[in-house]
């Protein structure tokens, strides 16, 4: 096959590219420029798109014996994903600009033009397996390296797209394998750092960089029956889940610290309360998508396991696609979960699909808020 091998400048993507090539597979390395933001140069394990990756990218394309260019995605990156970031905070939500980066940009915008090249495939350096079923449709997996696995980040990926997907990592054991192979393949990213943090905010301070970008409004803190305890700079400031940097100035009348429950834009409020009332019992979002094949009778409720965070556990819950909305109960309450968060369903292993968080439902009443343990 013909293969587009998108080169981060990690150890992984390297990998993954050699081992392509390994295969047989005819390879041609990509690297994508995402950001032409001034300060995007790497520090340590911050940002996966600077200069000095798409550096590193060359040299291990160099070592494999493989054409190498370098693509500018930074305006469709901007818009896509860095303008949709901005819109989503300042509408009292909470992204996430790497899910948004993998649907629109490396399996939208970057397999677009490989397949309009004449690519076969795109092969990158994520940790998740693709397997086939019984009836010869692909299916997305987890990863056989667990503390690794990215198959969270790939549910945004479509039916079509797994056809033309290739994530030759996922049979891999663990990331130190990895390394120890990049090393005796003669690649120098071997022991670099993973990436970590939003690519395109440098300094790694999100509260602050949103604040440049929308500037400050006074605004009120309030508990959950609408009492006013404080005020704020602004509401885009603060994230479901977020204990410090409240400036209340006094405790509870339990003495138990407080935290963001809500946001609301409109009002420019941030309501508060005691971390029981972070729990959940109910999450929904009308934009959702299928990983591969959809399930049958998506009318009927169906026992799944929900991941909410790209590292966070997968819980027991069960959904239903109920007037074109799909709606997902947990089993038991889930802390901290905001709109605009991804919503990731498990068969077993096997990624089913996606939604982005609409709404959520509390599981505790208002009326509780002075008298649950936490």
């Amino acid at each position: 096959m013909k293969v587009l091998a998108a080169m981060s400048g990690g150890v992984d993507s390297a990998v993954a590219a050699a081992r392509a090539v390994e295969a047989g597979h005819e390879v041609v390395g990509v690297h994508l420029a995402l950001s032409r933001m001034p300060g995007t140069l790497r520090t340590g394990s911050r940002g996966c798109c600077t200069i000095e990756d798409s550096m590193d990218a060359q040299r291990a394309a160099s070592v494999l014996g493989i054409p190498y260019y370098v693509w500018d995605f930074s305006e469709r990156f901007k818009e896509e994903v860095v303008d949709e970031f901005i819109a989503e905070y300042e509408a009292g939500r909470t992204p996430n600009p790497c899910m948004r980066c993998n649907e629109r940009i490396k399996f939208a915008a970057l397999l677009e033009k490989a397949l309009a090249l004449g690519f076969d495939a795109v092969c990158t350096g994520h940790y998740a397996t693709l397997l086939t079923d019984e009836a010869g449709n692909l299916e997305l997996h987890r990863s056989n390296a667990l503390a690794k696995d990215q198959s969270y980040v790939l549910g945004v990926l479509t039916e079509e797209q797994l056809k033309h997907s290739m994530f030759p990592l996922g049979a891999s054991a663990s990331k130190d394998l990895i390394r120890a192979e990049a090393e005796a393949r003669g690649l120098s990213v071997a022991n670099k750092p993973d990436s970590y943090d939003i690519c395109f905010i440098p300094e790694g301070d999100t509260q602050d960089w949103i604040a440049d970008k929308l500037g400050n409004q006074t605004g009120e803190i309030v508990d959950r029956a609408g009492n006013v305890l404080g005020s704020h700079e602004g509401s885009h400031g603060f994230t479901v889940g977020q204990r410090k940097g409240l400036s209340i100035g006094r405790p509870a009348a339990d003495g138990r610290p407080r935290y963001v429950l809500e946001i609301r834009p409109k009002t420019n409020t941030v309501v508060v309360g005691p971390q029981a009332a972070l729990a959940i019992s109910e999450m929904a979002g009308s934009r959702y998508t299928w990983c591969g094949q959809p399930p049958k009778n998506t009318d009927a409720w169906t026992d799944i396991l929900v991941q909410v965070r790209a590292h966070g556990d997968a819980i027991p819950a069960e959904f239903s696609v109920i007037d074109d909305e799909m709606v997902i109960r947990v089993k038991e309450p889930l802390l901290g979960v905001a709109p605009g968060q991804t919503a990731v369903l498990y068969l077993g292993t096997r990624v089913l699909g996606q939604t982005t968080i609409n709404r959520t439902v509390s599981a505790v009443p208002v009326e509780a808020d002075f008298t649950v343990s936490t």
